[in-house]
C-alpha cells in the first residue's frame, strides 16, 4: 500500500501558494482565480473538469498536477475504473512517455 502523501502535499502546495500570493502581482492573481474558476461546474461537470484536468497533466508529465487531480477527482467521487479509463485516455495520447506517471499516479491513487 502506497504511503499516505495527500495531507503533505496539500499543505505544501499551500505553504507556496502564501508565498506566491503575498507579493500581490495582479496578473499572478488573476490566472490562479481562472485556473480555479475552469473547474466549476458548467456545460461539463466538477468531475469531468478534473478528469480533463488529470489527463492533460498526464500527458504534460507534471507530477504535481497529477496528484492535485488525483486528489480533486476523488472527492468529486470519481471511482477507480473511471480514474482508470482517464489513464488509458492519457497513455495513448501521450504515448509510453507517459508510463512513468502512471506507475507513480497508480501507487498514489491506492491510498486515497
Amino acid at each position: 500500500m502506497a504511503k499516505k502523501w495527500d495531507k503533505s502535499f496539500s499543505e505544501e502546495r499551500e505553504r507556496l501558494n502564501e508565498i506566491v500570493f503575498s507579493n500581490e502581482h495582479l496578473g499572478i492573481k488573476r490566472f490562479f482565480a481562472l485556473d480555479e474558476q475552469a473547474y466549476h461546474a458548467g456545460a461539463l461537470d466538477k468531475q469531468t473538469k478534473e478528469l480533463i484536468g488529470l489527463v492533460a497533466s498526464m500527458v504534460l508529465r507534471c507530477d504535481d498536477c497529477i496528484n492535485y487531480h488525483l486528489m480533486k477527482v476523488r472527492e468529486a467521487g470519481t471511482t477507480k475504473e473511471q480514474i482508470f479509463e482517464a489513464f488509458n485516455i492519457a497513455l495513448i495520447v501521450g504515448g509510453s512517455i507517459v508510463i512513468p506517471h502512471l506507475r507513480r499516479a497508480a501507487e498514489k491513487l491506492e491510498s486515497l
